[in-house]
């Protein structure tokens, strides 16, 4: 065997048994594997506390997934649904209300930093009233949200098909009610996906009969 393919052999083995150790340690993914993603995003959202201590359904806020083919990032409105009256964490609210009873005046309006960028991305400050209220003064800036799922092009995948036969959100997006920031919890690879169907046709989901197709062309069309 030649000096060049001896490299070749040795640079290949070697690469192997570091992606086996790295396996190992949990500490390297497969190309476009984002397992354990997990962004810090430009507003820090709680899932902890509105899907866990708030118990706020998934489908509150992602209604998307019910009826397209992507759940989406809802809308900074539907955040203002319980955000124009609520515009601090309640610690907060109740300090100042104690502090106000001492200092016997009326409590201020407490805006907290992270509600502050909501509240500027819709061009909204306290009034003269300290009531929030459209400032001219403020351009109307989207939230850059940071994905935390992504698919290769070549696959295909339609929330509504898994929702309306039953499968949970945890099913792919694991405990979300637990996550102070969601992480990416599933590897995305085929055989993850292909795996879940095959369990779902033997065992049916929430008790009904279902067929989830592995033909290549439901994910690959």
């Amino acid at each position: 065997m030649s000096r060049p393919i001896v490299t070749v052999v040795l640079v290949v083995g070697l690469a192997f048994a570091l992606l086996a150790l790295g396996f190992g340690a949990g500490s390297v993914h497969l190309p476009a594997n984002r397992q354990d993603y997990e962004p810090v995003q430009p507003l820090a959202f709680s899932h902890r506390l509105h899907a866990g201590e708030l118990n706020i359904a998934c489908l509150h806020c992602h209604g998307a997934a019910e009826k397209s083919r992507h759940a989406g990032i809802p809308a900074a409105s539907t955040c203002m649904n319980c955000h124009k009256l609520v515009t601090a964490p309640m610690a907060a609210v109740r300090a100042e209300d104690e502090l106000a009873q001492k200092e016997k005046r009326q409590p201020r309006r407490i805006v907290s930093p992270e509600l502050q960028k909501l509240y500027d991305s819709l061009g909204l400050s306290l009034n003269e009233k300290r009531e929030l209220a459209p400032d001219p003064r403020k351009p109307l800036r989207p939230i850059p949200w940071i994905k935390v799922y992504s698919l290769p092009d070549f696959a295909y995948f339609d929330h509504r098909a898994h929702v309306r036969v039953g499968v949970a959100c945890e099913k792919c997006h694991g405990a979300v009610e637990t996550m102070e920031r969601v992480r990416q919890i599933g590897d995305l690879s085929m055989g993850w996906c292909v795996n879940c169907h095959r369990t779902a046709d033997r065992e049916g989901i929430n008790g009904a009969q279902v067929h989830a197709s592995t033909d290549c062309d439901i994910c690959h069309h």
